[in-house]
């Protein structure tokens, strides 16, 4: 039967026009954002995992700021206990050649005057934005010993979130025989003033046995005056300063190991960042090949709906005819 009113090929032809136009918008949508799961509709559980995820990352990002602002302390601090060590070594080489016979020790010590002030310096100077991990009092109430580091964020099976911290602890007290800091105080007026720590304790508290008679018991590397020292005062002299370089190098080593931890934590945070990069990638991100096929067969497709539309429509102008 052929009707005037109800036009079933048009209708036909009509509906897959629409289908054909609905699936080239969302192809056109996947082609200009580059994603197959650009919004919940498309779907939901994709959609929440790589949301999710994506906080996730920015988290991470802000750990990889925070592991880089870390080591910049850790390297600061390191450079300074590396430049102190580097003094001590050459006020013991002054103290080694002051004992030979004949030596001046009044005019060594006049470098190792310098050498000494030069060590105030370093401790003072090795500061990060405000942070000093070579110089550290205990005495205030507001004294905080244990310098945190965050260094990684952890998602639980729960789904609660942590971030992760690497804790050094500062210490200049030679009670607990793990001093890892130049100076507990520094006299900004008397360098020789300046006390606790590695180069303000004295050789008791290094752990020094001295067998001088004449020795002062409260000597210290950075007060130590040799101008007047006898032979057994010299051969203490030189066992503080060992002690000294010994105490030095242990903190040293604690600060390389933590700088080493460091770096590698910087590796892995780049790495985990990457790789959820790449994970919600393959959840979410359309196939650029397979879109820009899909869009030129729908474009095809639409010309051909239209055709078929046209055809339909002008089926219906066959039945003027009869009314000639």
């Amino acid at each position: 039967m052929t009707s005037i009113l109800t036009n079933i090929a048009a209708m036909s032809a009509l509906q897959t026009l629409r289908t054909i136009n609905s699936s080239m918008e969302e192809t056109q949508g996947r082609v200009s954002s580059g994603l197959r799961v650009g919004e919940a509709s498309d779907n939901a559980a994709y959609w929440s995992i790589a949301t999710t995820m994506r906080s996730d990352n920015k988290a991470i990002s802000a750990v990889q700021d925070a592991l880089g602002l870390g080591a910049a302390k850790i390297d600061t601090a390191y450079a300074g206990m590396e430049s102190a060590i580097s003094v001590v070594e050459e006020i013991k080489a002054k103290v080694v050649a002051a004992t030979e016979q004949g030596v001046d020790k009044a005019k060594v010590q006049e470098e190792i005057k310098q050498l000494q002030q030069q060590l105030v310096s370093i401790a003072s100077g090795a500061s990060f934005n405000g942070q000093n991990w070579l110089v550290f009092d205990s005495t205030p109430a507001t004294a905080v010993a244990d310098k945190t580091i965050v260094s990684g964020f952890i998602r639980n099976n729960d789904g609660t979130v942590l971030t992760n911290t690497t804790t050094y602890t500062l210490n200049e007290l030679a009670a607990s025989g793990d001093m890892n800091v130049l100076f507990g105080t520094i006299d900004a007026a008397d360098y020789s003033a300046s006390a606790g720590g590695i180069l303000g304790s004295n050789a008791a508290d290094l752990g020094v046995t001295t067998t001088s008679g004449t020795w002062v018991a409260a000597t210290t590397i950075v007060d130590m005056d040799i101008s007047t020292y006898n032979d057994a005062d010299m051969a203490d002299a030189l066992s503080l300063i060992e002690a000294g370089l010994q105490a030095m190098t242990k903190a040293a080593s604690q600060l390389g190991s933590l700088s080493m931890r460091i770096d590698l934590q910087e590796d892995f945070a780049n790495s985990l960042s990457d790789a959820i990069d790449s994970g919600v990638g393959r959840l979410v991100d359309a196939d650029m090949n397979e879109e820009s096929t899909r869009l030129k067969a729908l474009q095809t497709q639409q010309q051909l709906g239209i055709q078929a539309l046209s055809i339909a429509n002008s089926s219906s102008e066959g039945i003027l005819s009869l009314f000639r």
